[in-house]
């Protein structure tokens, strides 16, 4: 019989809980959830980049992502311009209000990666890092 501590879907989808209530907690107090954090990050390395690419990114349907752009918009984070080449395409830019989160966001995570990693050796925290993308970010 296998035991639940074998059972990695467990084990990860358990890690992700409390990842995600680590992170929701320390972002709180700004407004922002964990995923809409993600989305600013990328808008913080580059600007003005079409919503499919961010979607593409962060591993989010169009739906999703349509909802999390305009939530960010009503939030005066975000704003959505349409290309002047093909006015089908979006460009998401970054407000003066989601611009002035930079460096408080960045430091955020920065907090929210040690609170994770806190039981962890540098060398198992990059080993956890490298095995995090073989499972989630490659195709």
């Amino acid at each position: 019989m296998t035991k639940l501590e074998d059972c990695l879907i467990f084990l990860i989808g358990k890690a992700q809980q409390q990842a995600y209530q680590t992170s929701k907690a320390l972002l709180q107090p700004y407004g922002i959830t964990p995923v809409q954090s993600a989305l600013l990050l990328l808008l913080f390395e580059v600007d003005g980049q079409h919503s499919s690419e961010l979607g593409e990114r962060i591993r989010l349907d169009s739906a999703t992502m349509t909802g999390l752009l305009d939530r960010l918009m009503k939030q005066g984070l975000i704003e959505r311009r349409s290309s002047e080449k093909d006015r089908r395409i979006n460009h998401i830019y970054l407000t003066d209000r989601g611009k002035e989160l930079q460096t408080t966001l960045e430091h955020k995570i920065i907090e929210i990666n040690e609170a994770i990693l806190r039981h962890f050796s540098d060398e198992e925290a990059e080993q956890l890092k490298k095995m995090l993308i073989k499972i989630g970010l490659k195709k």
